[in-house]
């Protein structure tokens, strides 16, 4: 039964004729990756190495927006930092559409998750970042959002409250704990001075893939905001495991662009407002059929004593020394 979501239309069948429309010739071999704010595909082009076609979820961005990311990523390229930008069409056109659907087009990249226990590689990482960073600084973006308490906060939170997410038991917690939380983050970044710049925005090890050194992909979520965001989720283990990382981390960047330590306290309330924004984020898109599918989990009184108590650990986190490298 379709369910309305536009992502419902969006079969096979139209996404080798999308592909096929933009100049390539298909085997008709499609593979759907693991995505579900937008739609990616690896396509098999007969005589040639597949394509991954990623389509867009209509409303999420505009055009101007998703070309500015598509601007920055080609930049990173021409300056032979590893990123994977969008294929131009003849015409140099990086966005294209098909039948209501906008989509861009790029080579695969093979690789593997970094080995983040790994000196060496934090290493490198480091370095790529500082590299990524420093034309991230040279200018602002125009149009993408930035990485913000209002936007991954407050309003995450507000949009749970509004709607029939949180079970009636829970929902005064929610409402205390929440607010806590985000009084608290606003005290630390009302406390720490940085200058927002362009970035990745979501450098998890997933969206980096090793061969000899660091690819990094999707920046969908690329926007402005503080250097450090792209560097806390590389972090792992106790407290000391993550001190000898983030050095670790930070010596290569160093070679590359300068990093504000006073960043640092930000890493817990950043944490925090990624935590908010993922529950806010599923509730967003219950109605697209893929998220009960793949998130059956979710929007389950365990979901939310689980979501509540993660939010209390943040709570105290915030209140600790912020990591320190010497």
């Amino acid at each position: 039964m379709n369910s309305g979501h536009p992502y419902e239309t969006l079969t096979p069948d139209l996404v080798l004729d999308a592909i096929e429309a933009a100049g390539f010739m298909t085997d008709a071999r499609i593979l759907a990756l693991n995505s579900y704010e937008n739609r990616v595909y690896q396509v098999g082009i007969e005589g040639a190495s597949p394509l991954i076609a990623k389509f867009y979820r209509p409303g999420r961005w505009s055009d101007a927006q998703i070309l500015e990311e598509h601007q920055f990523t080609q930049a990173l390229q021409d300056l032979e930092i590893s990123v994977v930008p969008p294929l131009a069409d003849g015409a140099g056109h990086t966005l294209r559409e098909y039948q209501g659907f906008r989509f861009a087009l790029y080579p695969r990249q093979g690789g593997h998750a970094p080995n983040l226990d790994d000196f060496d590689a934090l290493l490198s990482l480091g370095r790529s970042l500082g590299r990524i960073h420093a034309l991230g600084k040279a200018k602002p973006f125009d149009l993408r959002p930035a990485l913000d308490i209002q936007s991954f906060g407050y309003d995450s939170y507000q949009f749970l409250l509004d709607n029939d997410f949180i079970p009636a038991s829970l929902r005064e917690s929610y409402r205390s704990l929440g607010a806590d939380l985000l009084k608290g983050c606003d005290a630390m970044f009302a406390r720490v001075k940085y200058q927002p710049i362009r970035l990745h925005g979501d450098c998890h090890p997933g969206n980096i893939l090793w061969r000899d050194e660091p690819h990094f992909v999707d920046f969908d979520d690329a926007r402005m905001g503080p250097a450090v965001q792209d560097l806390w989720m590389l972090l792992s283990g106790e407290r000391d495991q993550q001190i000898a990382q983030l050095s670790e981390l930070l010596e290569g960047y160093g070679e590359f662009c300068d990093f504000n330590p006073a960043e640092l306290a930000l890493i817990e309330a950043l944490r925090s407002l990624r935590i908010m924004h993922y529950s806010a984020w599923l509730a967003r898109r219950w109605a697209d059929p893929a998220f009960p599918r793949h998130f059956p989990w979710f929007n389950s009184e365990r979901y939310w004593g689980e979501h509540i108590l993660e939010l209390r650990e943040q709570l105290a986190a915030l209140n600790e020394p912020p990591l320190v490298i010497c």
